[in-house]
């Protein structure tokens, strides 16, 4: 089994003296101003919190964008702070961007182009020069204070997702002794699709840089590779699996992510669990029974207007649940300076209002929509408590939800109900897979769940967790540390 410990002796085995750099848009923990004081918390964030345990095993450096109202007050000169704060282990540097930066690199580029662009959501990307522009200034700050930490010194260097398109091809101009890895946590479209870029060739280009560039499934290796083959002057190895370009080797590999099971396992079974879920029953009004959640970021890519919907069309088919029954949504708001999600706050909001209105019977309503950042204990508390978990996205590179669910759930009395269109999907077969498109569909899954044996529900269970048990982080960021030890 891969735990924290067998990493970190593969880490010093295989990466021996190189300094371990993690780079990633958003940050792995953001000090804030309270009337208590500076506090520090984690995000929201399926990414930051799957890497964050793997950074602390390889005890390395995690470069990311400072994002917290006090996150200055906390480091030195050079933008570094020890983290977590209650037992540091390895340090976070913060680059600094401006409004403007920020607005249009984060705001526009990455989430109003390139997430639309990759997400099967229908939703239109937008390209605008300015945003552009930032884009490319925000990759190379990003460069800069990676070169100036690296200095001669070798170094394995492993990029995060879409907002750093750019960052593997500046690094092998600034440190070519470094290698250079990328996790592309969001779907790789198709060709077709890919080609309405009016920068493909520069994010192509900056992608090839890389030594190693992994996707969650194979579908989007694929994908990538004939994008590749159609827009620049490469050559695909087949049997390498790779792309040969400028003179170097790009290995295209997949390896799906996952999470910590044994760290969510510890932490939902502690008796402080069974308190927060009295607890949270209290302040949400939940049920002792036919609980149903949803756990996202408020975002048109997880279905959630659709969910909302299916739970309607459950009602209206099995009205014997009114009364009996409560689905509770937690949706943080997100992006929100971007037009898509504040249409997507009145969409979501209109629809729960809705679904209320038709089935609402005196002080009893369906649908509990808490729009707030809940913290992982309490999550883990909501996930013991759920009958069934809906993980609807229209389109997910991965969705760590699903296994966050199942490592939670200690009791094996809980039911997943997973899209046909995550990358997770591959993996958790024994889930209840849903077309998050068909609505009644949806609904009748869920009263499926609601109905189902109390022995097939154990059994589906204990299945999923042993997958996900096995195929943990730390198996995960093994592979990646022994695929890029051969490249070194």
């Amino acid at each position: 089994m891969h735990t924290k410990e067998t990493l970190r002796q593969e880490i010093r085995q295989i990466l021996h003296n190189r300094l371990f750099i993690v780079v990633s848009n958003r940050e792995p923990y953001i000090h804030h101003h309270t009337e208590n004081g500076i506090v520090c918390t984690r995000p929201a964030s399926g990414m930051a919190l799957a890497l964050d345990p793997v950074v602390q095993a390889s005890r390395g450096l995690w470069v990311a964008h400072g994002s917290g109202d006090a996150d200055r007050e906390v480091c030195d000169a050079k933008g570094r702070v020890r983290v977590p704060p209650e037992k540091p282990s390895f340090t976070l540097k913060r680059v600094w961007l401006n409004e403007e930066q920020e607005t249009n690199y984060y705001y526009g580029f990455s989430n109003s182009a390139l997430w639309p662009l990759c997400h099967i959501a229908y939703r239109r990307p937008t390209f605008q020069q300015v945003q552009w522009e930032s884009y490319q200034e925000v990759n190379q700050i990003f460069a800069d204070a990676i070169a100036a930490e690296v200095g001669n010194r070798k170094a394995f260097i492993f990029v995060q997702d879409y907002h750093l398109a750019l960052l593997p091809r500046m690094l092998k101009q600034r440190v070519p002794q470094a290698v250079v890895a990328q996790f592309w946590h969001i779907p790789w479209p198709n060709p077709e699709v890919f080609r309405i870029c009016p920068w493909r060739h520069e994010l192509l280009d900056g992608l090839l840089g890389n030594d190693l560039l992994s996707f969650h499934t194979r579908f989007h290796c694929l994908n990538f590779t004939e994008t590749v083959a159609n827009e620049v002057e490469a050559r695909p190895d087949q049997e390498a699996t790779a792309i040969i370009y400028q003179g170097s080797i790009t290995k295209i590999r997949s390896i799906p992510i996952s999470v910590d099971f044994s760290a969510i396992e510890k932490q939902a079974s502690r008796p402080e669990t069974l308190e927060r879920m009295e607890e949270l029953r209290r302040r949400y009004g939940l049920p002792e029974k036919n609980l149903g959640l949803g756990v996202d970021r408020l975002d048109y890519t997880k279905g959630i207007t659709e969910r909302i919907e299916a739970i309607g069309s459950f009602l209206d088919h099995h009205p014997e649940y009114r009364g009996r029954f409560a689905f509770f949504q937690v949706a943080p708001p997100s992006r929100t300076r971007v037009e898509e999600y504040r249409r997507l706050a009145e969409e979501v909001d209109q629809v729960v209002e809705r679904v209320n209105d038709r089935h609402r019977q005196g002080s009893w309503q369906p649908i509990l929509y808490a729009k707030e950042h809940l913290e992982q204990p309490d999550l883990y508390a909501l996930y013991r408590m759920a009958r069934f978990c809906v993980v609807s996205s229209l389109h997910d590179g991965m969705n760590l939800v699903a296994k966050e669910f199942i490592a939670a759930n200690v009791d094996e009395n809980g039911v997943l109900l997973l899209s046909r269109f995550t990358g997770s999907m591959r993996q958790l077969s024994d889930a209840l897979i849903v077309n998050p498109y068909a609505v009644d569909e949806l609904g009748e899954k869920i009263h499926q769940a609601l109905e189902m044996d109390a022995g097939e529900v154990r059994w589906r269970m204990r299945r999923l967790r042993e997958g996900v048990q096995v195929n943990n982080i730390y198996k995960w960021a093994s592979t990646i540390v022994h695929k890029i030890g051969h490249l070194s």
